[in-house]
């Protein structure tokens, strides 16, 4: 046996709880300023009034979830009077689904499955509020999520005016929002608008240098020394500004070390990197499928089989056609998809010029890919 070779009970992950995607780093680099400003918008909520409304907003794997739940880790520690409420809205994008979630942070419980109104679950999170005599703040992470069918004004309206039914509750909102296309202040209406008048936070791309130092610090923290090499290193990097997000840096990192494990070698080798950046370089693909209801899968599904047919820049009116063939949607209800996959960056939506103006939608992944993704066999 070479001398090299790791044993069968031998691991290169140091912790490989640091290349999961929700870890929270206790050193977290180059997001101070945004760090900062959060809690200076939430601070108000430590004496007891509410804190200022904030959006944070950036291109995906910049840093703004890490950045938010770090705040209301510090803020967990630091009292009981603020209560800080993390919602992932891909997940949670209903009203009812979201203040489910704020009533078992509060409760410790979720409330009843059915049979419970929404008032009645929004009553009790009040109560709880009114009697603890404390604040509360909740984070919507990916709140466009919520502008597809309108829920944004359902969610903020009776959080935002709660004071208003309720003397003495007070709530504030951070809301996280990765499609740099959306102005969420022009998106819900004006008797939100009233309320909300949000402070933005922006959290800009990273650069080369400080991708090369958050990946370093990942490796530092969670392989053991020299399982990743300077070289390696700089691979990972480039790959993950072509991506243009820093989570798939951290996945290929992951993925590279359990390629090398896999053939019981001692350190991460080029082909490690490069047959994962394979798998990793879809990982925004794959979080965006699984935030889909089913109908929304289906539709997304043949769209992508007639891609594969056609590969090239489709017809929206024909696409709806081949759509209805198997999945029984209205044309309202199909074109508010398609915007929703183009604010997901899955498809782009765009217009032709000529005796009218054409819809046109081409898909921004390979269509086999997408079918792969979401369990369909390509039929072609």
């Amino acid at each position: 046996m070479k001398k090299n070779l790791l044993m069968w009970e031998e691991t290169l992950f140091r912790d490989p709880e640091v290349f999961e995607i929700d870890y929270v780093p206790e050193q977290f680099n180059h997001r101070d300023a945004q760090i900062r400003e959060l809690a200076f918008q939430v601070r108000p909520g430590l004496r007891g009034v509410r804190p200022q409304n904030t959006i944070c907003r950036g291109l995906p794997g910049t840093g703004k979830t890490t950045s938010v739940r770090k705040v209301l880790a510090e803020i967990e520690e630091a009292t009981k009077k603020l209560v800080p409420v993390y919602i992932n809205c891909q997940i949670d994008n209903t009203k009812f689904a979201i203040f489910s979630q704020i009533y078992r942070r509060i409760t410790g419980h979720l409330p009843p499955a059915s049979g419970t109104s929404f008032k009645q679950v929004f009553d009790a999170i009040a109560r709880v509020l009114q009697r603890e005599e404390q604040v509360l703040l909740v984070a919507l992470d990916d709140a466009n999520y919520l502008l597809y069918e309108n829920e944004i004004n359902q969610v903020l309206y009776p959080l935002l005016r709660s004071h208003e039914a309720y003397p003495g509750v007070r709530i504030g909102v951070i809301a996280i929002v990765s499609d740099m296309s959306v102005n969420l202040q022009s998106e819900v209406d004006a008797r939100v608008a009233s309320v909300f008048r949000p402070t933005e936070v922006y959290f800009p791309p990273y650069s080369g240098e400080e991708v090369h130092d958050i990946l370093e610090e990942r490796v530092l923290q969670g392989l053991y020394p020299n399982v990743l090499r300077p070289e390696m290193l700089d691979l990972v990097v480039e790959q993950t500004m072509k991506s243009g997000d820093l989570r798939v840096g951290i996945d290929l990192l992951k993925r590279a070390a359990l390629n090398a494990e896999k053939e019981a070698r001692r350190f991460v080798e080029r082909d490690d990197v490069c047959k994962a950046y394979e798998v990793s370089r879809y990982l925004h693909l794959s979080f965006s499928l699984q935030a889909l209801k089913a109908e929304e899968k289906e539709v997304l599904g043949r769209i992508a089989e007639m891609a594969a047919r056609d590969d090239q820049e489709m017809n929206a009116g024909d696409v709806y056609r081949f759509v209805k063939e198997q999945v029984a949607v209205s044309y309202t209800k199909y074109y508010e998809m398609i915007q929703k996959f183009d604010a997901m960056r899955l498809l782009n939506l765009h217009y032709r010029q000529g005796k009218g103006r054409t819809r046109l939608i081409s898909l921004r992944y390979d269509p086999g890919r997408v079918l792969e993704h979401l369990g369909l066999e390509q039929t072609i």
